[in-house]
Parts: structure tokens; C-alpha cells; sequence
């Protein structure tokens, strides 16, 4: 038996010692695959333990810019001066009269004036405050008639027309308002041979002081220069 064991054993030696050692072949790989680099990968994500930094709010420390104010524009007047009035004639005629020079001479006679009658209980004859002859109201006050001609108002303003007419005289009357408010009102007209503007301006009870005013204006008339009576 041992025998067999030893024989087996030669031979398998004698076998291993004849055979070539096989030719080293180096692996050449017709192609290679290119190196893939692991793709890049954010690093996880994880929950701090510290509480969350707030940032600081901004102030806005530019100056703020006020509310743009309404500025109302209110006209104030002028309180026109009082005028002062002769003192009344002791048992005056029932009516005196007041002449003047025509406003509109172009359009007038040369050499003539007009004439007004007035109760000189109710009016005086006076100046102005401008120093031209007028005519005041003793019992109303700021009712006044003076002479006037054309001239420019304010754009704020509204004219309102009408025609006036007596016997002798016809008169284009406008009444000037502003703001719905009556200001003043005038009287442009003659009796065809004096042609002359008249203004009535008041300060309260309008309606009173015009009629009053227009009994005045009726009356007008045209005489000649020599016998006019001189202005004040």
C-alpha cells in the first residue's frame, strides 16, 4: 500500500517537472473604460442645534416728506373809508341838484353838463375816496353815487346786462358779481346830448340803496356849462 502511495507521488513529480511554465502574457485591454468619478454629492443637510441668527431689520432714517398743504387763497377787502357828509342844510329846498362833467365827453354836446336832482334829506353832495365828486346816502351806509367810465374787472368776475329806460333818459345798467355776490352796479346812458357812467357801490341792504339810487338817475338831465352848477 505505501508502496503504491510513493509510486503515485513520483509520478505526479515527474509530470509537474516536465511541463513548461507558461508564457507571462500581459493583459492589454483594447479599450478601457474611462474612470468615472463619483459623482459630486452635497454633504448632508443637517439641523443646527443653535438657535436661527434674525437679521436686522432696516430702519428707514430719511426724513419723511409732509403731506402737501392746501393753501385756500381768500381775497380780503378793504373796507372803503367813511365818508364824510355835510351837515344838513336847515329847511333845505325839496330838491337840489348835483352837475358834473360827462364821462364819455366824446360821445356828448360840447359845452353841456349833466344834472341830477336829490332829496338833500336822503343825500348829501360829498367827495370820494378818490376825491371826485359823489353823492352819499345820509340813512344808508356805503351807498354812494359817483361818476365812472369803461375799465377792466377781474376775470373772476360776471357782468350781468339790461337796459333802463325813462321818459328822456336811457340808461345800459351791469351789474357786476363775483362768487354769486353782488359787487357793484352801473349806469351808462344820457339823455342824447351828455352821454355819462354813474356807479353805485354799497356795502349793505343793496337792494334799498339802488332803488334809491335809480330815483336819482331819472332824473338826469343836460344843461349848458354856464349854468351848471360847480363841482364840489
Amino acid at each position: 500500500m505505501i508502496r503504491r502511495i510513493i509510486l503515485i507521488l513520483i509520478t505526479v513529480l515527474l509530470i509537474t517537472s516536465c511541463a513548461g511554465a507558461p508564457a507571462a502574457t500581459e493583459a492589454h485591454p483594447a479599450t478601457e473604460a474611462p474612470a468615472t468619478e463619483p459623482a459630486a454629492t452635497e454633504p448632508p443637510a443637517f439641523q443646527s442645534l443653535e438657535a436661527p441668527t434674525r437679521q436686522p431689520s432696516v430702519v428707514d432714517t430719511s426724513t419723511p416728506i409732509p403731506a402737501p398743504t392746501q393753501i385756500i387763497s381768500t381775497s380780503t377787502e378793504t373796507p372803503l373809508p367813511t365818508l364824510e357828509l355835510p351837515t344838513e342844510v336847515v329847511n333845505p329846498p325839496a330838491r337840489m341838484v348835483w352837475d358834473g362833467t360827462p364821462t364819455y365827453p366824446g360821445d356828448s354836446t360840447p359845452g353841456f353838463a349833466f344834472r341830477v336832482s336829490y332829496d338833500p334829506e336822503f343825500w348829501a353832495v360829498t367827495t370820494d375816496q378818490f376825491g371826485f365828486p359823489a353823492l352819499a346816502h345820509r340813512n344808508i351806509s356805503g351807498c354812494v353815487i359817483s361818476t365812472t367810465s369803461g375799465r377792466g374787472l377781474p376775470a373772476t368776475t360776471t357782468v350781468d346786462h339790461e337796459m333802463l329806460r325813462f321818459d328822456t333818459v336811457a340808461y345800459d345798467v351791469a351789474t357786476v358779481s363775483e362768487n354769486g355776490v353782488k359787487k357793484f352796479v352801473t349806469y351808462t346812458g344820457g339823455d342824447g346830448t351828455v352821454i355819462t357812467g354813474f356807479i353805485v357801490d354799497f356795502v349793505e341792504d343793496e337792494e334799498t340803496c339802488l332803488a334809491a339810487a335809480v330815483g336819482v338817475l331819472s332824473t338826469l338831465t343836460s344843461v349848458p356849462v354856464s349854468q351848471a352848477t360847480p363841482e364840489p
